[in-house]
């Protein structure tokens, strides 16, 4: 016995080593009242599946959900093939607690014969926790002693807090080999500063391929500022999708558009219910439309929802700023092609001087 229980250890021992390295956990001390945010995390893959046994996994309640996370069109399908070390970006709700962030007790993962707490971690859900972390979440006393059938909550590492003072969404990113601090902070609107300060790094030489590292990505401005709505604060980062309001408003954030958040009817078709008025009060404007009177434009924002209804507000703003600067940038490009065939005009004008001499 004695010597069964030390290989046992020892085989631990070098698994552990292997396992992609976790980076710390992530810091969450949010003071607001609403104590859970929208959060997103890389999955890599460690075997060829689908987009649909990834929803299962992760809890994701509708796959526009995922799709809207990865900027994938609405139609595609939930059967669509993801390779072997692909990555899909997860988007769960964090919740703060003891100064850390956690997924709120989402996902939960049913165990199957012969799982143990490490394969669970560092193989079904790519190393993105450690069977410890599992353990602890689930006031495990023998993480030998686990059994078929058992719903395991996996707590994803996320953050509510906001980075030099601006809401973002907390961005679990696996690190990839061969990359670095500075890349990831060029690649994604922040500093490396930044990185190194949230994720308590003394020396970006010490980033390891497979950690976890907490990249705050800049939101959308959004109109949902009462926090009485069911999304608040509804944080869309750049280049993503959401649906909200019970799947009855999608909105969307491109930096294109001055990182407002552009928010329209869903057009999806909701069985055996229908979507309340989302018309603004006190004018013919519904949500996403606008109207404009000389320089003036007014839009009808989504403000939120509650149980009964959708929050709407009119939103004012300068509708010839924007013109102008395109009318600027049209006028640069005009002058450059102007100067570009000038030169060109002047160049063969050259050529058959010299061919006349």
């Amino acid at each position: 016995m004695g010597s069964a229980t030390l290989l046992l250890a020892l085989f631990f021992l070098s698994v552990l080593t292997t396992v992609p390295k976790v980076q710390a956990a992530f810091t969450c001390n949010s003071t607001t009242r609403s104590t859970t945010c929208s959060a997103l995390i890389d999955y890599v893959s460690p075997n060829t599946t689908t987009l649909s046994a990834i929803q299962t996994l992760f809890d994701v309640k509708n796959l526009r959900t995922l799709l809207g996370a990865n900027s994938l069109p609405t139609s595609t399908s939930p059967n669509q093939s993801v390779a072997a070390k692909d990555k899909i970006v997860i988007p769960f709700r964090c919740r703060c607690s003891n100064g850390t962030g956690i997924s709120n007790h989402r996902p939960v993962y049913t165990v199957q014969k012969d799982d143990g707490l490490y394969h669970i971690a560092a193989e079904v859900f790519a190393g993105l926790v450690t069977y410890q972390e599992i353990q602890a979440v689930n006031n495990i006393s023998d993480a030998n002693l686990i059994e078929v059938g058992q719903e395991l909550w996996i707590p994803l590492p996320c953050s509510c807090d906001e980075v030099n003072g601006s809401k973002v969404v907390h961005y679990g990113h696996v690190v990839e080999a061969g990359s670095s601090v500075e890349l990831i902070a060029e690649e994604y609107g922040t500093t490396q500063e930044t990185l190194l300060r949230l994720n308590g790094i003394t020396d970006p030489k010490n980033l390891q391929a497979g950690a976890v590292l907490d990249v705050p990505l800049k939101a959308c401005t959004s109109m949902v500022a009462n926090n009485n709505s069911l999304d608040y604060p509804l944080l869309v980062a750049n280049g993503t999708y959401v649906y909200t309001a019970n799947s009855c408003v999608m909105c969307k954030c491109d930096s294109a558009n001055n990182w407002t958040l552009q928010c329209e009817p869903s057009q999806l078709k909701l069985s055996n219910r229908t979507c309340p008025s989302m018309q603004c009060e006190g004018s013919s404007l519904y949500i996403g439309n606008s109207t404009s009177a000389g320089c003036n434009r007014t839009t009808c924002a989504y403000a939120g929802y509650t149980s009964q209804m959708i929050l709407t507000t009119l939103v004012e703003g300068n509708a010839c700023s924007a013109s102008n600067d395109a009318q600027k940038i049209g006028l640069q490009v005009w002058s450059w092609a102007f100067l570009f065939i000038s030169s060109i005009a002047l160049a063969w004008s050259s050529i058959f001087s010299v061919r006349s001499l």
